[in-house]
């Protein structure tokens, strides 16, 4: 049994175990696998959001909340596939290793056929990416940007000038291939765009920003838009 197929089945018997739960034990001995699998099969569930409660001790074991059930993922393999092509294709977006978690707790609760045929399909699909900037830094744009706190950067111009400038995050935009963090310079009291793979180090200060905003930056070109859908 695959995986996927363990982890629907899994699901099951403890929707059915009821308030009496069971213990890794015995669903180890139904799938034919050891408690440390079980365990780390129960983490995953818990981790796509499967309301698992455990027990502890003699009698103890694992269930489902009373109530609770597992949300419905009804994706088809084309569609799976097409989440994974794009965070595998796009590993120098913003939030890009948040993505790639967020897809695989919807790949670990697709019902066992439809993951069987995403695994067939996503074998035919091949991504060459561009080597991503250090993890560092991007966590440091992510986290500025989501908490609306300025950000201080050591930045290399395309003239091989490097500064160190203090920067209030706006926005993230992506255009011909390469990502920019767009925000209000400090040192130049201006809108600069920077390239985010010229952002040499970054950290995050304690100082919130001003409120500059998107409409500060200019108008869009006519087919930018927001990712959540289509912008004004």
């Amino acid at each position: 049994m695959k995986r996927a197929e363990r982890l629907h089945a899994i699901s099951e018997m403890l929707r059915r175990s009821g308030a009496r739960g069971v213990s890794a034990e015995r669903l180890a001995r139904e799938f034919e696998v050891s408690v440390r699998t079980i365990k780390r099969d129960l983490t995953a569930l818990e981790n796509s959001g499967a309301p698992i409660w455990s027990r502890p001790g003699p009698g103890g074991g694992y269930g489902l909340v009373i109530g609770a059930f597992l949300p419905p993922v009804s994706l088809s393999p084309a569609q799976a596939v097409a989440l994974m092509a794009a965070v595998s294709a796009a590993p120098d977006a913003p939030y890009a290793d948040l993505a790639a978690a967020g897809v695989q707790k919807i790949l670990d609760v697709l019902d066992p056929r439809t993951r069987v045929r995403a695994d067939e399909l996503a074998r035919r699909v091949w991504v060459n990416a561009v080597p991503s900037s250090s993890r560092a830094t991007k966590s440091a744009l992510e986290e500025a940007m989501a908490e609306q706190r300025v950000i201080r950067i050591r930045y290399i111009s395309s003239d091989g000038t490097t500064t160190t400038r203090d920067v209030e995050p706006v926005l993230f935009a992506s255009t011909n291939g390469q990502w920019y963090l767009i925000g209000w310079c400090r040192m130049r009291d201006a809108m600069r765009w920077f390239t985010v793979s010229r952002i040499e180090r970054a950290n995050v200060t304690k100082t919130a920003c001003s409120g500059h905003t998107i409409r500060e930056v200019g108008v869009p070109p006519a087919n930018a838009r927001p990712v959540h859908g289509r912008g004004e």
